[in-house]
Formats: C-alpha cells, structure tokens, sequence
C-alpha cells in the first residue's frame, strides 16, 4: 500500500529546474543491458565473387556438408567461387526470451568481392562465456555494388562485403539479467561523477526516503520492493524523476588530423593577452636582359631584379578578463582573426601559461 501511494504521488511531481534530466538519460540500471554476439559462418550462392579454395572456407564447407549427411572426398579442395566465409555479429536485447527475432551483419572476413545474393547456412551466435544463445540463417540484403573488367578496372559502390539480414537469428537462450532476485537494484551513471551521483541519490530519497545510497562514484545502490510488478513499476517511476547534472570538466578537444578544435562551456580563463600576426615576406624577381649594339664585340646578359616586401598582418593585442567564459573567448579569437592551426597554437600556450583553466586533448 505505501509503494502504491509514493507512486500516485509520483505522477503530481513537476520538473526540478529547466535544465534536468531525466535519470533515465544519465545511466541505466546494472544487468538491463544488450549482449553483443558472434558467429563464424559460410554464405553461399554468390555469383562468382566468393572466396574461392581459402583453407578456413574449405574447411568450414566440409563441416557444412558433414551435417547434411554429404562428405566431401579427402584431399580435394572444391571450387568455392560461389561462397564466403563470413563473421556475423548481434546484438543481444536485455530480457530477450527465446523465439524472439534479431537482426544480424554479415561481413566476410577473406577475398570475397562481394556477398550480393548470397544466403547465409545456419550459424550458432555465441556469447562472451562461450554458450549459443541464438541461431541465424536466411537471405543478405547487400547495400553496396562491386563490378570487376578483365582489364582489372573495377567499380565499387559503397560496401558489397558488408550484408544485414532483418530477424535474420532467432533466440535460443536467456540472458539472466538478476532483476527478478534480491533486493537491491543497482544504477550505474554513464560518466563517473560523485556529485550527480550524489544529486541522483537525493532526488531518489525525496520520492522514497531510505531507498538510494551511494557505493562510488558511479554507482548508487536502492533496495526496492521484492513484487515484481511493483519493483518495475518502481524503476519505471524513479526512470523518470528529473536530476540537474554537475557540470562537465572543462575540456578542450582537438583533431590534429582535421584542425577541428571544442571548446565545452566549463573553460574558464585566467587574466591573460593575446596577440595574433602574420608577417609575410615576398619576393618578385623580375629579370631584364640588357642587348649589346649592333656590330659590337658585347654580349646579351641577364641582369637580375629582386623586389622584397613585407606585410605584417594583424598585431592587435587582446585582454582576458578573468573567468572569461567560452562566449567571451570565441568572440575574442574571431575578432583576431584566427584560424584553425593559429587557435591549437594559441589554446596550447594559454594552458603552459597557465591561463587555460581545462584539460586539452589530442584526438
């Protein structure tokens, strides 16, 4: 009776502040999760592009036709133009109960040009400890195109190696998740954070006083009703009570590859000034050829001409006020001018000064 009230109650609770989120958004509950799985099988019916006599294909071709009462001769290595042999991979739902449909990526792991038209011969999918939890079987549906000439020219057209087959497995076993058993359920935050999860915490103990306590900076365990009606309909309602997140760290993340450079909105600077120019030396040779005249003795020469100038861009000097916010910051190196290399090197020495107050990243 008191869980049925404190969940009527629940339905008159309004958001916290503009800028909650839901505790379903900030993680999730621990054992509620996806399983990833994996097979090794062989897709057959391919029109030629297939991985022809590879060991690994022609052995698992045998073990195929073994099952269907058909032995191949020993010491013969069959033309295996028309298959592949494939790695296919699943994910495994939380609570996915047997008979349940999955869908499935192929993806070739030989000489395969291509997996269009090819279906794929039953192949157990196992899970991280080693047990089948679903089988898979059925027709690929191929997004990409592969096209080959004598001459050796050949056109591709997104991934032809890659296929997916919709409810292509169907479930064999269980995942036991430990929902049903126990009285404690734990919640896991997607980022460690102890003051979210001290907020989290809170908010729990509001709707429910005595439930929520905290383990690390990740996990907060609460004891919940034994009933599994109530115990989910619990979950569900704690799912939806709304948390202001602490605030991020402050980070700065740069792509030396691209030049792309983030600035999240907790940096902060410490007074500082900045200045940004470009001094750019240019030299014109311009050559003149000097003629002797008529029935001299002299030769034609080439006389050298060299203009060299200089223009020194920018020069503008900027004071950082302290505590200048990421608007204050973009606003300031947009009025320099600067671009992407000139701000890496501009951040890079604001953090050995010891005014950029974050961490900066190398991707």
């Amino acid at each position: 009776m008191m869980w049925a009230c404190l969940l009527a109650a629940f339905a008159f609770l309004g958001p916290q502040t503009a800028h909650a989120e839901r505790v379903r958004d900030l993680g999730t509950y621990q054992g509620v999760r996806s399983n990833q799985l994996t097979g090794y099988g062989v897709v057959v019916g391919l029109a030629g592009t297939g991985d022809d006599n590879l060991e690994y294909l022609t052995q698992a071709m045998k073990g195929v036709s073994g099952r269907m009462g058909l032995q191949l001769p020993a010491g013969v290595a069959p033309g295996l133009k028309n298959a592949a042999a494939v790695m296919v991979t699943a994910d495994l739902p939380a609570f996915a109960k047997p008979g349940q449909r999955l869908d499935i990526t192929v993806s070739t792991i030989g000489k395969a040009k291509s997996l269009r038209g090819g279906t794929l011969i039953m192949t157990p999918l196992q899970g991280a400890d080693g047990q089948i939890y679903a089988m898979a079987q059925g027709n690929l549906a191929v997004g990409g195109l592969g096209v080959s000439a004598k001459d050796g020219s050949m056109l591709t057209v997104n991934v032809p190696t890659v296929g997916r087959i919709a409810d292509g497995a169907s479930v064999e076993r269980a995942v036991a998740t430990g929902f049903e058993n126990g009285d404690m359920i734990r919640y896991n935050l997607f980022n460690a954070d102890f003051l979210t999860a001290t907020r989290v915490r809170d908010a729990v103990n509001r709707f429910m006083p005595g439930t929520a306590a905290i383990e690390d900076g990740v996990t907060i365990a609460m004891k919940l009703p034994q009933d599994v009606n109530t115990r989910a309909s619990v979950m569900a309602a704690i799912e939806m009570i709304e948390v202001t997140p602490a605030e991020t760290a402050a980070k700065v993340i740069v792509n030396s590859r691209t030049g792309t450079v983030v600035i999240n909105s907790a940096v902060r600077l410490s007074p500082a000034a900045i200045s940004q120019g470009k001094l750019t030396v240019r030299v014109d040779e311009n050559p003149t050829v000097s003629q002797p005249e008529p029935f001299s003795k002299g030769r034609t020469t080439t006389q050298q001409n060299s203009d060299i100038t200089t223009t020194d861009e920018g020069g503008k000097v900027l004071l950082m006020k302290p505590g200048a916010s990421l608007a204050k910051i973009v606003d300031a190196l947009n009025l320099l001018g600067v671009g992407a290399s000139d701000l890496v090197a501009i951040l890079e020495a604001l953090k050995q000064a010891g005014a950029l107050k974050a961490e900066m990243v190398v991707i």
